[in-house]
């Protein structure tokens, strides 16, 4: 009768080294997780959208190289995109004049042009009243809303050396002047929960901030928390009932719909874009679904991409199908290392979200 031979725990843990070597010895050096870009060996349905269902108003792009003003047009055409909302209507030197020259040479009426303060000028006598008043002027020519951008609360300073907090009353005269308008505000507050974190192991967008070091805002330098400048912008939409904010970037928190619906419950008069954030719609996609039925009459399409075909068409997929594992990086840049889901919402959401609520909007316009 043959023995049984039996190896005991320790000769494995002898073997393992060798075992593991071999395996390792495939590889022709160190990778760094950075160059790291694995292909999926996953099979699924890949559905090509090349226009959407409905037209398509772009509500957050920033069209401000102006000799691109052409190119633009023609991405929008290959597209399906009616029309594109430029966030880059600058105050200072006029040059939301430049700009809106520049895009009605192109077209009449494929660009909107909205209009950005110009928070240097914010220990100016006045600076509130005067730049509603220079608003105003820029809306009898062709503005069509108004533009805040993330550096409000995190890096504009006064001349004491303070960060400008968003709810600075010295800012009040401007938003109550939309509401006499009826023009929007979209306003981007903050960024990406992990931009404002430490850039370790425990960073989920660690590729992106490695490859844009200068996109964190972990740090003494900034004295607002996330936290904190979202209750800012929130005291400003709860201070002006009146005025139409359109909270960018999915109520500058994708990561937590829960609290974006708490706001919208909260806050008739705000709104949500989708704009540059599929990619966190995307990894949740039954509470995104459930998300924007619910809230369909208050959500608008955006980007934050300069016109391009194929940007466009990674969100129309998004949207409209439902297909696995869909790269979303095309759709802006690569801003983390996971895949995403389409959500297929109903024609008649898709139809509000695309252009209903956009034009709903801009009927408020009190010209």
């Amino acid at each position: 009768m043959k023995k049984i031979r039996f190896c005991s725990i320790a000769s494995l843990f002898l073997l393992a080294p060798a075992f593991f070597c071999d395996g390792l010895s495939a590889q022709t050096g160190n990778l760094r997780l950075l160059d790291w870009k694995p292909k999926t060996q996953l099979v699924v349905k890949e559905t090509v959208i090349l226009k959407p269902k409905f037209p398509v108003i772009d509500i957050h792009n920033h069209l401000g190289k102006l000799e691109n003003t052409k190119k633009y047009l023609e991405e929008m055409d290959k597209a399906g995109v009616w029309k594109a909302v430029s966030l880059d209507g600058g105050s200072a030197k006029d040059f939301y004049k430049e700009h809106l020259e520049a895009s009605q040479k192109v077209s009449k009426d494929r660009f909107l042009v909205f209009f950005r303060p110009d928070f240097s000028k914010i220990d100016d006598a006045s600076f509130g009243v005067k730049e509603a008043q220079k608003l105003e002027g820029a809306v009898k020519m062709g503005v069509r809303g108004l533009k805040i951008n993330k550096l409000l609360g995190l890096v504009y300073k006064d001349k004491t050396g303070k960060v400008i907090p968003v709810d600075d009353p010295r800012i009040d005269p401007i938003w109550s002047k939309c509401g006499e308008l009826g023009i929007p505000v979209v306003i981007h507050v903050s960024d990406p929960v992990a931009f404002h974190t430490p850039i370790d192991e425990y960073n989920e967008r660690y590729d992106e901030l490695g490859a844009h070091p200068s996109w964190s805002y972990y740090g003494d330098q900034f004295p607002y928390s996330k936290e904190e400048i979202l209750a800012q912008l929130y005291r400003v939409i709860a201070k002006h009932p009146k005025t139409i904010f359109i909270s960018t970037h999915m109520g500058n928190l994708a990561e937590d719909l829960g609290r974006v619906s708490m706001w919208l419950e909260q806050y008739p008069n705000m709104y949500v874009d989708i704009d540059a954030r599929i990619s966190e719609l995307g990894r949740q996609p039954y509470t995104a679904r459930k998300f924007m039925i619910k809230y369909q009459d208050r959500i608008l399409f955006g980007t934050d991409t300069p016109p391009n075909a194929e940007a466009y068409r990674v969100y129309y997929r998004f949207l409209e199908t439902d297909d696995e594992y869909i790269d979303p990086a095309p759709s802006h840049h690569l801003q983390g290392r996971w895949m995403i889901y389409g959500i297929f919402l109903p024609d008649d959401v898709l139809e509000k979200i695309y252009n209903k609520n956009a034009l709903k909007i801009f009927g408020m316009f009190k010209g």
